[in-house]
């Protein structure tokens, strides 16, 4: 189970994440889904978001095929994909040195 500080940052990157999709100016059932993937996966595997391994995404597709639609694993993937391209990828290479914001 997350401890007070990993679930307060949980926290604070969906809110990042919601923030990020609504400024790009994604429709709300775009943003709906999206962010629905995030809390999904995160309450599924009990981790944030920034945190999850190549292996808790493989058990936690495998597990959501045999559970919902491909609808629905297409969403849950692009969702995790936006998060990851627009916030922790950009993040992690700041905090590499490697990406400076402009």
């Amino acid at each position: 189970m997350m401890n007070n500080e990993q679930q307060q940052r949980s926290d604070y990157l969906y809110e990042q994440h919601v923030t990020h999709l609504t400024l790009q100016g994604k429709r709300p059932a775009t943003i709906d889904g999206y962010s629905r993937a995030l809390r999904r996966i995160t309450h599924h595997l009990d981790k944030s978001s920034d945190t999850l391994t190549t292996n808790d995404l493989k058990r936690y597709f495998t597990q959501l095929i045999k559970t919902h639609s491909w609808s629905t694993v297409r969403i849950d993937r692009n969702g995790l994909r936006k998060l990851w391209v627009s916030y922790v990828f950009q993040h992690v290479m700041q905090l590499a040195g490697i990406f400076r914001p402009r």
